[in-house]
């Protein structure tokens, strides 16, 4: 199995996903909201560049039936229902609807990765059950970071590095990049103090900043929401069938 790894979107180009399977991380926070209001009940997740495409998507829903999520340098759009935060996508707020979310980074990763054999959503919080299901997909993987506003970020680099190791754990021969032995290495040597490690990044730092310390621990979290999201055809939807491949 042959594991490419992209350090940020920025590096991807569609025409080398393609025969591929997309992996799309952006733990701190895309991704890991992206999955816990899908593992809450929601029907499904749009996820969009621009607040415009959010606001314009929306006028297509009856009231009640869609939330508007999202943030700008990490912070609550104005207008929108809810931030970027997982903890706000509780089930009695989201369960039945659809989410239309906007985001610095990983909302722009997630459709750069459009033309992916399959786009497959991952994090922390549903990190095993993502290895069992391309373990029996048995594809070659592209796994791509957000980053942050451009810029590599090692937390997305670490969901990589877990999500190498775990594939390696199940005995399969991986072919890896020089990214992806290096995203190997850190995980390695991080796993026991995530919190601790990313203590010291940029990205992290800004979120304990702005008093997100909850967020950094939900997302953080090892698979407190076993599913996986495949993103298809504009929108996100889970996949349920987890003994099936177990």
């Amino acid at each position: 199995m042959k594991v490419i790894v992209y350090p940020t979107r920025h590096y991807v180009e569609e025409r080398d996903i393609k025969d591929k399977v997309a992996v799309v991380i952006d733990v701190l926070r895309a991704t890991s909201t992206i999955i816990t209001a899908l593992y809450n009940g929601c029907k499904e997740v749009i996820p969009l560049a621009e607040i415009e495409e959010a606001v314009n998507i929306s006028k297509n829903y009856e009231k009640d039936t869609f939330i508007l999520g999202g943030e700008r340098n990490s912070e609550k759009i104005e207008g929108f229902h809810l931030s970027n935060s997982p903890g706000e996508y509780y089930r009695e707020q989201v369960e039945g609807k659809t989410v239309l979310i906007t985001t610095t980074n990983g909302t722009r990763a997630i459709t750069k990765a459009s033309d992916a054999k399959e786009v497959v959503l991952a994090s922390f919080i549903n990190i095993s059950i993502v290895c069992d299901y391309l373990a029996a997909l048995g594809q070659d993987i592209a796994i791509i970071c957000a980053g942050t506003v451009g810029k590599f970020s090692a937390d997305d680099i670490l969901v990589a590095g877990a999500l190498i190791h775990g594939l390696r754990k199940k005995n399969i021969f991986l072919e890896l990049d020089d990214m992806g032995l290096t995203a190997e290495f850190m995980y390695q040597h991080s796993k026991e103090d995530l919190h601790g490690v990313l203590s010291k990044t940029a990205h992290y730092s800004t979120l304990k900043d702005l008093g997100l310390q909850r967020d950094l621990e939900d997302c953080l979290a090892l698979d407190t929401a076993p599913i996986v999201p495949i993103y298809s055809d504009g929108i996100v939807r889970a996949w349920y069938n987890i003994v099936d491949i177990r």
